[in-house]
């Protein structure tokens, strides 16, 4: 979802400098919906990712490559982007046969090979800069007005009433795709105890037990609606939010790109390169050695066991909500 978000910007750019362009995005099946109805796109094309990584489903795959493959040969493409740099999109890059495919000289798993135009991205900036500098490349101008345009929201209307009736609330995003990244759960439940607002609890199918804790502890403090929304309802409910207390997970992204009020709990990754974008956000963040370790799993966690609630609540303050 992040990368989804941090290439917002490059959309508005080569939006704004090729009028005449027809514009395609390939994306993952269950990200689309952040995408849907945009007025920049001509085209989506949904990919299943996850599927393929299954070898029981190789049959399925080889079917839906060798169908993916004949349809993006079709569009003769000009230009090809690549601004994930996977092995994965490296290959999809290649199975376009477009004449120009550009991408970055410092990809990760070797996939700069599939690139006949490189563009040096430097990891020690912001992502969101980084991927900026494809469209230095294509056009020789630094873009100055950084925007995340996004597509009409159109949440449900069961979303929109509640959100009518709290009309001042924050939002809590206690879960993450790493188990380092997460801030204990009994913490948020404290946090939200704390706030002087009611907060709406988001996330997915596997955050569901860490937001029913949450809310077992906080009560008619939260809204837990975890697993219960589309992307399209999630980004509504962030739009209209008076804070968002995150982790270092997808929605924070969203909550920069719309300059909500925010405060992401960091702990083995590096906000200089991930974190929120823009200037309406604060990154708390304990300063020990092992950080950022860039791992998936820790029987530590001393980066975020270290971040007390007392911290994160004086932080919110601090806040101009």
């Amino acid at each position: 979802m992040g990368d989804i978000i941090h290439s917002l910007p490059v959309l508005n750019a080569l939006f704004q400098n090729f009028k005449d362009a027809e514009i395609h995005w390939l994306i993952a099946k269950g990200l689309d919906g952040l995408l849907q109805n945009h007025p920049m796109i001509k085209k989506l094309l949904i990919i299943n990712k996850d599927q393929w990584k299954k070898i029981n489903s190789i049959g399925k795959t080889i079917k839906e490559l060798s169908i993916l493959s004949k349809s993006l040969r079709y569009e003769s493409y000009d230009i090809v982007i690549d601004l994930q740099g996977l092995l994965r999109s490296g290959i999809l890059t290649a199975m376009t046969g477009a004449p120009f495919k550009i991408g970055f000289s410092d990809a990760r798993e070797g996939s700069s090979i599939f690139y006949n135009q490189r563009v040096k991205g430097d990891k020690d900036i912001h992502a969101v800069n980084r991927y900026l500098r494809i469209i230095k490349a294509l056009t020789g101008i630094e873009t100055k007005e950084i925007k995340f345009p996004f597509p009409p929201f159109n949440p449900s209307n069961e979303i929109i009433k509640l959100v009518d009736s709290l009309k001042d609330y924050y939002v809590i995003v206690p879960g993450a795709r790493w188990q380092s990244k997460r801030w204990s759960p009994d913490k948020f439940a404290e946090a939200a105890c704390l706030l002087e607002n009611r907060s709406i609890i988001i996330g997915g199918k596997d955050d569901i037990p860490i937001s029913q804790f949450i809310k077992e502890k906080a009560r008619d403090k939260v809204i837990d609606l975890t697993d219960k929304t589309n992307l399209k309802d999630l980004v509504f409910i962030i739009s209209q939010a008076s804070l968002v207390l995150t982790n270092d997970t997808g929605p924070m992204h969203i909550a920069s790109a719309l300059e909500r009020p925010l405060l992401a709990i960091f702990g083995p990754t590096n906000p200089i390169r991930t974190g929120p974008f823009g200037t309406k956000h604060k990154v708390i963040k304990a300063e020990i050695a092992c950080s950022p370790c860039y791992k998936r799993t820790c029987s530590k966690m001393d980066c975020m066991n270290n971040i007390s609630v007392n911290k994160v609540i004086s932080e919110i303050k601090s806040l101009s909500l």
